[in-house]
C-alpha cells in the first residue's frame, strides 16, 4: 500500500463531451482520499443543462456509429484493450489513491474489466443474426440495431471493473454512451475516456458527466436516454428503475446484497478458510458479492480457526485497504456496537485499528468476526458494506437454508463442502442468482452473465455476458418475398 503514488496536485476532473473535457456548472465538490483523508481533485456537479448539451452530442455523433461496420469498431475496441494493458499501473494507482483498495484489487478490477471487453470483441462473430426459408419464397431474418444514447450510473466501489462491464459491450453494439461515475471516485473515468480517445473512438461516442442525485435525474428524465444501467444501494436502485420506467425507458439496476455461505462440517478446512475469509475482507468488504453472513451449520470450529486466523493476518494497508468515507467507518462501528447489545460476540474485533505514519488519517477499520449472531438481527439483514462478517449458527442444512431464503436479496450464496451431492443440493435450493461451491466470490466468468434475483436487481436480463445483447439493442425482423410461387400455400 505504501507504494501507491497519490497524485501530485490535485486533478480538476471534468465532464467529456465531443472528445474534449469542459467544466459542468453546478456546484464544486472535493475528491477525498480514503487512505489519508487529504484532498486529491475536484469536479463540479453537472446540471439538467450540462446534461442536456452532453445527450444532444452524444445523440449527433449516433448516425454515423450506428452505421459504421461492427467489425470497424470492434477495430477499436481492440486498440482500446492494448491502451489499457500499456497504462494499467498508471490507471490502478489512480484507482487506489481514489477509491482506497490496494493496488492489487484495483489491477484485478482492471483485468475483470478487459474479460468483458474481451467478450464484446467477440461479438462479431458471435451474434451473426439468423435468415431462413420460413416457406417456398418466403425468408425471415432478424438483424441486431442499436438503441441509441444510452447511460450508465456506477457505484464507487469499482471505478474502473463496473463501467467496464457495459462500456465495450454497449458502444461495441452501436450505442452512443453516456456515464455518470461515483461522485467519491470521478477521477478514473478520465484515464478512461482518454484511452479510448486514443484508441480512435470518435467524438461523442464516449460521453462522461459527473455529478450526484440531481446529474442522474436530468439523465433519466432526457427524451433521448433510451435505456438505463445502474448498480449500486438497493435504496437508489428502486429509485432510479422507477422513473426511469416510468418515463418509458428500458431499465436494468442492479442493487445491494446480504450474501450467505453455508459452512459444513465436512469442508476443507484450508479451502474455507481461505476463500471465506477473502471474500468478506477483499475490497474492504465493500462489494455486493461479499460474504457477509456465515451459516455455520453443526461442528465446523476448525473451519472457523483457520478463517480467522487469515482474518487476523489481514493487515491494513498491506493486504485490505481503507473504507471509502469517515462516516461510513462510524456506521460500522455503530453496527458491532448494535450487534453486541443484541447478544452477539466478538470473535475478531477490528474497530480502532489504524496502519498510522502517511495513512494515520484515512478511513480504516480491521477484519471483523462478529459470532452467534441472531438470525432476522441488524447484522444478520441489513447489508453493512464493510469488512464485517456475522456467523450465525445453524443445527442443520433446512435450518441454514431457512436464513439464506428469508433473505430479501439475492446476489449470491456459496457453500462450502467435500460432498457434491449436498453442493448441488444446496445450489439448487439456494434462492440466489449466483451460486459458488467451495469458492467465497461467485463471480461468472464471461460470457455467463452477472446478476441476482429479488431485491439485488430490478429489471429483466442480466448486465454482462450474453443476455447483456438483448438489454443493450433491439432486434429487427424482416420477412421477404421476391415473387410468387406456382405451388404457394397460405404460409406464402
Amino acid at each position: 500500500m505504501t507504494s501507491i503514488r497519490l497524485p501530485s496536485e490535485h486533478i480538476n476532473c471534468q465532464n467529456f463531451v465531443q472528445g474534449k473535457w469542459i467544466p459542468a456548472t453546478g456546484a464544486e465538490e472535493f475528491v477525498i482520499s480514503p487512505l489519508t483523508g487529504q484532498t486529491i481533485g475536484l469536479f463540479h456537479h453537472s446540471t439538467s443543462n450540462d446534461v442536456d448539451l452532453a445527450v444532444t452530442r452524444a445523440q449527433e455523433a449516433f448516425p454515423k456509429w450506428k452505421s459504421t461496420p461492427i467489425k470497424e469498431r470492434t477495430q477499436i475496441m481492440f486498440k482500446f484493450r492494448e491502451l489499457l494493458y500499456e497504462r494499467i499501473e498508471e490507471i490502478s494507482h489512480l484507482i487506489s489513491s481514489e477509491n482506497g483498495k490496494t493496488l492489487g484489487e484495483s489491477k484485478a478490477g482492471i483485468l475483470k474489466g478487459i474479460e468483458v471487453l474481451e467478450f464484446a470483441l467477440s461479438i462479431q462473430n458471435l451474434d451473426l443474426g439468423g435468415r431462413m426459408e420460413v416457406s417456398r419464397g418466403v425468408f425471415c431474418e432478424y438483424r441486431r440495431r442499436p438503441l441509441g444514447v444510452v447511460a450508465s450510473i456506477t457505484p464507487f466501489n469499482f471505478p474502473a471493473m463496473v463501467p467496464m462491464w457495459t462500456i465495450p459491450i454497449a458502444i461495441t453494439l452501436g450505442n452512443c454512451y453516456v456515464w455518470k461515475p461515483s461522485e467519491k471516485t470521478p477521477l478514473t473515468s478520465m484515464a478512461i475516456a482518454n484511452c479510448l480517445k486514443d484508441a480512435g473512438l470518435p467524438d461523442g461516442v464516449l460521453t462522461v458527466v459527473q455529478g450526484g442525485a440531481e446529474t442522474v435525474n436530468a439523465l433519466i428524465d432526457n427524451k433521448d436516454v433510451k435505456a438505463v444501467g445502474f448498480v449500486g444501494s438497493t435504496k437508489v436502485a428502486k429509485i432510479v428503475y422507477s422513473r426511469a420506467s416510468q418515463n418509458g425507458k428500458r431499465a436494468l439496476c442492479l442493487g445491494g446484497a446480504k450474501n450467505h455461505i453455508v459452512l459444513l462440517p465436512d469442508a476443507d478446512p484450508a479451502i474455507a478458510g481461505q476463500g471465506i475469509a477473502d471474500s468478506f475482507t477483499g475490497c474492504a468488504g465493500q462489494r455486493c458479492m461479499a460474504a457477509s453472513v456465515l451459516l455455520a451449520v453443526g461442528n465446523v470450529e476448525a473451519q472457523i480457526q483457520k478463517i480467522k486466523e487469515r482474518a487476523e493476518a489481514t493487515t491494513l494497508c498491506d493486504k485490505m485497504g481503507a473504507i471509502i468515507t469517515a462516516e461510513q467507518v462510524s456506521f460500522l462501528n455503530e453496527a458491532i456496537d448494535k450487534a453486541l447489545a443484541e447478544g452477539a460476540t466478538l470473535l475478531l474485533d477490528g474497530r480502532n485499528q489504524n496502519p498510522g505514519g502517511d495513512f494515520a488519517d484515512g478511513h480504516w477499520i480491521g477484519p471483523t468476526i462478529l459470532d452467534n449472531v441472531k438470525p432476522g438481527s441488524f447484522a444478520a439483514t441489513v447489508e453493512l458494506f464493510g469488512p464485517v462478517m456475522s456467523i450465525v449458527r445453524c443445527q442443520n442444512i433446512t435450518e441454514a437454508m431457512a436464513v439464506e431464503n428469508d433473505n430479501e436479496y439475492g446476489n449470491a450464496c456459496s457453500v462450502f463442502t467435500s460432498n457434491g451431492a449436498m453442493a448441488e443440493m444446496i445450489a439448487n435450493m439456494a434462492n440466489a442468482g449466483m451460486v459458488g461451491i467451495n469458492i467465497g466470490v461467485p463471480v461468472p466468468r464471461e460470457p455467463f452473465s452477472f446478476g441476482g434475483v429479488n431485491d439485488s436487481k430490478f429489471g429483466h436480463g442480466d448486465i454482462t455476458g450474453l443476455h447483456s445483447l438483448d438489454f443493450w439493442s433491439d432486434v429487427k425482423k424482416i420477412t421477404t418475398k421476391w415473387q410468387m410461387q406456382s405451388d404457394a400455400n397460405w404460409m406464402s
